[in-house]
């Protein structure tokens, strides 16, 4: 079984949360075909915006979503 992984970020209205502010200006990084490809994405995004508080990236682990029995 494929372990999807979606990768994404955008404005947040509180740094400690993940409620995205403005759903149409989401930057959807990609969907990867494993965790360690999803997190060095992540990663990558993350850093290039660390010094901006309110953009968060995110990785959504898909597979959980499309069976919620895989772990």
């Amino acid at each position: 079984m494929q372990k999807l992984h979606l990768v994404m970020g955008g404005r947040v209205a509180d740094p400690q949360k993940i409620e995205f502010t403005e759903l149409d200006k989401l930057d959807l990084v990609g969907v990867f075909p494993d965790f360690a490809s999803a997190e060095e994405a992540w990663r990558s995004n993350a850093q290039r915006t660390v010094d901006d508080a309110e953009m968060k990236y995110v990785i959504v682990h898909l597979h959980r979503l499309l069976d919620p029995g895989l772990d």
